[in-house]
């Protein structure tokens, strides 16, 4: 196998692997209640506290259109508030509520042990090697 002929395999492979292990994952997130997108808003808010509703889709890797409905049905849930900036008009925080704390507090665990189940075939050792190379392609392909 030449050069070219493995970066078109590691392709392949690399791309079926997302989509088995995203499948699995979104499945999961749907058992909770929640879309994949809803899910994914909930995590980081429950993760890192109050953001900036302009730079969650680049954070979440989704569209600003897609953003907005969601955050919507979350709020209309009482899951987030939108939050206003005090020092900059512009700007709008989502942050989550207890109540969206409780519910992900419940959720998060078993999601934590489905993502864990889904990465058992390879070792501890294994995963760190591919979060290295993972990102090693990944920086690369941003670069051009």
């Amino acid at each position: 196998m030449n050069e070219q002929e493995a970066s078109l395999k590691l392709f392949v492979v690399l791309s079926k692997a997302y989509k088995s292990i995203m499948d699995s994952a979104v499945k999961d997130m749907k058992k909770h209640g929640l879309s994949a997108t809803e899910f994914t808003v909930m995590e980081l808010l429950f993760h890192k506290g109050r953001f900036p509703l302009q730079q969650i889709g680049d954070k979440i890797l989704v569209t600003s259109g897609s953003i907005t409905y969601n955050i919507d049905k979350l709020e209309n849930r009482g899951l987030l508030r939108r939050v206003p900036s005090p020092e900059d008009r512009r700007v709008t925080y989502a942050e989550i509520t207890e109540e969206g704390t409780r519910l992900f507090e419940q959720v998060f665990p078993s999601h934590a042990e489905a993502i864990d189940q889904l990465m058992s075939g390879i070792s501890l050792e294994e995963k760190k090697q591919a979060i290295d190379l993972l990102k090693k392609l990944g920086l690369k392909a941003q670069m051009g």
